[in-house]
């Protein structure tokens, strides 16, 4: 199994792929839209792989 990380990059990438098919971004745009779109699916990642600590009360 591929580690996280290399899961978000694909994520990230098959997103900004599917957009520039769309139409919803240009090739042009692709440095700055990857960036939002991986930090974006790497922070949701990342969240959710870290679970609320034991003590916390709304855990």
């Amino acid at each position: 199994m591929a580690s996280i990380d290399e899961q978000v990059l694909r994520a990230a990438k098959e997103i900004v792929v599917k957009f520039i098919e769309g139409g919803r971004i240009s090739p042009a745009g692709f440095t700055d839209s990857f960036k939002n779109i991986y930090d974006t699916v790497h922070d949701t990642v990342k969240g959710r792989a870290n679970p609320l600590p034991a003590d916390d009360p709304e855990a």
